[in-house]
Order: structure tokens, then sequence, then C-alpha cells
């Protein structure tokens, strides 16, 4: 399991370089795709790309009851004390993310995984202008720590309720259900 510090090293470092044009769907399933590059610790010139899914599910009202019902499908036995120790962290900050709940997916089933032998800067500017050229909405590009990746991507995840939840909180008291 990772310490204290090393969770907090990898959400100090973390960066979202490219965020998806869309933000959670107030009134349906939200999906997002996420390519993440990572240094791999003991080697110079390579880095790790993983690329897969997020699927944020239609906020609902909250009731006083834990996010220990997000689901993290293939992840390992680790995920589920890093994430535990990722929201006492911000539990103690002060953060409240304790409005709507927001259900996530997160399948690293389908996390596809290659070592490309480059620089990160190179890596990242080609899998920038990549993203550009195509314009998919629905993609995120981190860039993380390789060995606690899945840090990174629920930094992602988090943020993306932070910045969704003025808006979702704003459609349910439109149609009066808050």
């Amino acid at each position: 399991m990772h310490s204290t510090d090393n969770i907090q090293y990898a959400l100090e470092t973390t960066r979202v370089l490219l965020e998806p044009d869309r933000r959670i769907d107030t009134f349906g399933d939200t999906r997002f795709e996420f390519l993440l590059l990572s240094e791999l610790m003991d080697r110079t010139g390579e880095i790790r790309v993983r690329t897969g899914e997020v699927e944020a599910m239609r906020p609902r009202i909250l009731r006083p009851e834990s996010m220990q019902e997000i689901e993290l499908e293939g992840f390992g036995d680790k995920a589920r004390e890093r994430m535990e120790a990722l929201l006492e962290k911000l539990k103690a900050e002060g953060k409240d993310l304790a409005f709507l709940r927001y259900g996530f997916r997160f399948r690293s089933g389908k996390v596809h995984e290659e070592i490309v032998h480059d620089t990160l800067d190179a890596v990242r500017e080609r899998v920038l202008e990549e993203a550009r050229r195509t314009g998919n909405p629905a993609q995120a590009i981190i860039e993380g720590v390789d060995d606690a990746w899945e840090v990174s991507i629920f930094k992602f995840a988090f943020e993306m309720i932070r910045q969704s939840l003025p808006i979702n909180r704003f459609d349910l008291h439109r149609r009066g259900l808050l």
C-alpha cells in the first residue's frame, strides 16, 4: 500500500493536460476517455501510456451514505485502500463533495498500456496534437505518477465532480428536485 506521502505526491504532481469539453450530465450517464502519461520510475526515456474509460453515472440527490459504493472493477487489491486514503485526505482538508452523490465505474479491465521510448515532453506534445486533431469531446489527457496511477484517475474524477456540481445543482433546482 502506498504511504500518505506517496498519495500526496501523486496528488500534487498529477496534471490534467486536456479536460473533456463536457461535464457530468445531470440526467444521464457520462463516459470519459482518459489517456494517462507517466514516466517509468526506474528507467529514463520510457513513458507508459494508459488508455481507458471512466463512466460517471447520473448524479443522485445525496442521502447520508458513504462513498464506499463507488465501483472499482479490476483495479486490484490496493485501489480501494488508495481511494479511501484519498477520501480521508479530502475530508481532513474540509472538502465537501456531499451535496449530490456521484457514482463512478472505474473499469481497469478496459485499460490498455504501452511503453513508448521517448521523452515525456515529446510524448506529451504528440498526444496533445493528436487530441486537438481528432477533437474528441469526451477525452482527458492526464500526466501522473506511474506506480500510483489510480490516484491520478481518482483525482481527475473528483475534479469532474467539482466542476459539474454547480451545473447539476442548477439543473435539479430548475426542475424542482432540490
